[in-house]
């Protein structure tokens, strides 16, 4: 029997719940791969600058950040900006790349992006993201996407807005973190927030904010009525999270298991030396809540011979088949 989509993004059909955000430094070609591999149901690339797209040549560096795997798909490209031909521009160079589909990111909170009237420095331009998105649905093929916030600070929670004139001017889904510009990633994500946005608008609504668990996922879709979960932090060193899997029911071996092939994919993109130096942030992670481990080789070697090494020195240091909560619990 054909599997029926969950929902689908203009024609683009999505067959799952739980989405990998995109995130600057993590969302590349080989986190995707394995986090797809655990169940993640669509991928959104690290955000890329519109006018770093424009030029003859595009930079290696932005490049690589819209680079996809064969079989990767749905498949979305992100791009930021504060000029809505610019963004136009930018998006007709890089439909010819493949994407399933562009979003536009309105919810970077950082200062360098939003200072200058991009991320969720759009969100206080209503006008400029009517435009961009006017723009943009007309002459795209392919659907048009944007992530937001709840406005910039408190005093200008503008999201039901900007979700209506997201709809009126052909954005296919809206993806929303529930909390404002002024938060980043303090406080508590109002969920109450995506759910009026859910109510408000008749496009897929994506939730994002304070998913810690594979419990999270369905209780923010049972609270809020979203199409989607989007899950961030919680998914850097636990990929199981998207196969619904607790990472404190997991044993050793499991989070072996994934470092070897999150491992093998790095060094397999980025080249052995470069692979296993840009692995070491996902490493750390992977086995911060394992006592007792000794990882210092792990972290400096750029032989990926030794780091085979390093993590069968970890399987003898550790009993591999006990779950994590009962070696937490014997160390108390």
């Amino acid at each position: 029997m054909t599997q029926q989509p969950l929902f689908t993004v203009g024609d683009v059909p999505v067959f799952g719940d739980a989405i990998l955000a995109p995130m600057a430094g993590y969302s590349d070609v080989p986190y995707r791969a394995l986090c797809r591999a655990y169940g993640s149901a669509m991928h959104y690339t690290e955000f890329v600058p519109a006018e770093a797209l424009l030029g003859k040549r595009v930079h290696e560096r932005f490049r690589r950040r819209l680079d996809t795997q064969p079989g990767e798909h749905p498949m979305v490209f992100q791009i930021f900006g504060n000029n809505a031909q610019m963004l136009l521009d930018a998006a007709l160079r890089i439909q010819e790349w493949g994407p399933d589909i562009i979003d536009i990111n309105m919810g970077c909170a950082t200062r360098k992006v939003s200072g200058r009237g991009a991320g969720v420095g759009m969100m206080p331009q209503p006008e400029l993201i009517a435009e961009t998105f006017k723009l943009l649905s007309q002459h795209l093929e392919v659907p048009v996407t944007g992530k937001i916030r709840l406005g910039w600070d408190a005093t200008q929670e503008n999201f039901l807005e900007i979700g209506r004139i997201l709809e009126q001017n052909g954005a296919a889904l809206i993806a929303m973190h529930g909390r404002t510009k002024v938060q980043k990633y303090g406080g508590n994500a109002n969920w109450d927030a995506i759910a009026q946005l859910k109510q408000a608008v008749s496009v897929p609504v994506i939730g994002n904010g304070d998913v810690q668990g594979p419990e999270d996922i369905d209780q923010m879709k049972a609270h809020t009525g979203c199409d989607g979960v989007m899950i961030g932090r919680a998914a850097i060193g636990n990929p199981w999270i998207f196969a619904r899997q607790r990472r404190e029911d997991l044993a050793v071996t499991d989070i072996i298991k994934a470092v070897r092939l999150h491992a093998r994919e790095m060094v397999a993109y980025y080249g052995e030396a470069s692979g296993l130096r840009q692995f070491r942030k996902h490493l750390k992670r992977y086995f911060e809540d394992i006592p007792d481990l000794e990882l210092d080789s792990l972290l400096s070697t750029e032989s990926f011979v030794e780091f085979e090494e390093g993590l069968e020195e970890v399987e003898t240091a550790v009993p591999t088949q006990t779950p994590l909560k009962n070696l937490q619990t014997a160390t108390v």
